[in-house]
């Protein structure tokens, strides 16, 4: 029982520390103790060490022996390579959707639902769910092409990508600039014309990646 309560406690630990970071609570280079997290959720160090591992071997912290740990900034390199592989993956996507009508009505009829989520929450002040709402817009494309390797190994971007839309969207104003950006994309697709679509997308994917390396 107590093995139990321990594996529950450090995923507890876990989705509460990952939570944040993604989110932008805890921001790169800000550090945090075992202490600190233990005292919030009530549990004792051991289960949030394990957590902190856990976080650490998906590179969003960086352990410090005594001092706890600093959460690890977005690099220049890392949102560079998010941005270029999230471009071909989605621009792929969207080829593979446009060459069926009713694959495209499909993917057009859901990301009209996420952009007026997207609204909502920008209108709620809610950024950091907006900030997911933007991701999941994203992630629709690459579901979409029904091809289950792009999905899976888009899947593995999930959370940078959180993280990068909740750092580059900083104000409900540049929020509102992306849902506009958001919209063209749908329009493209909606015309099912990939080639505007890449257009559009590598421009949208361009200021993002200026806004994360200033």
């Amino acid at each position: 029982m107590v093995e139990k309560n321990s594996v529950a406690a450090g995923d507890r630990a876990y989705e509460d520390v990952k939570s944040r970071i993604l989110e932008g609570e805890l921001a790169g280079g800000e550090l945090i103790s075992e202490g600190e997290v233990a005292d919030r959720l009530n549990i004792s160090r051991t289960p949030v060490r394990e957590a902190f591992l856990r976080l650490q071997a998906e590179g969003l912290m960086k352990l410090y022996p005594k001092r706890g740990a600093m959460i690890t900034p977005i690099a220049r390199s890392e949102a560079r390579d998010v941005v270029d592989a999230r471009n071909m993956l989605e621009t792929h996507a969207v080829r593979s959707v446009v060459a069926s009508e009713e694959r495209t009505e499909r993917l057009v009829a859901a990301l009209r639902e996420n952009i007026q989520l997207q609204k909502d929450r920008i209108a709620d002040r809610n950024l950091a769910g907006y900030a997911l709402a933007d991701a999941d817009f994203h992630s629709a494309l690459i579901s979409a092409s029904e091809n289950a390797l792009i999905i899976q190994f888009y899947a593995t971007l999930y959370d940078r990508q959180v993280r990068m839309a909740r750092s580059s969207v900083p104000t409900d104003v540049v929020a509102e600039d992306v849902v506009g950006a958001h919209q063209a994309l749908l329009d493209a697709i909606a015309a099912r014309d990939a080639d505007r679509f890449e257009q559009l997308l590598a421009e949208h994917l361009k200021k993002i990646h200026e806004v994360l390396i200033r």
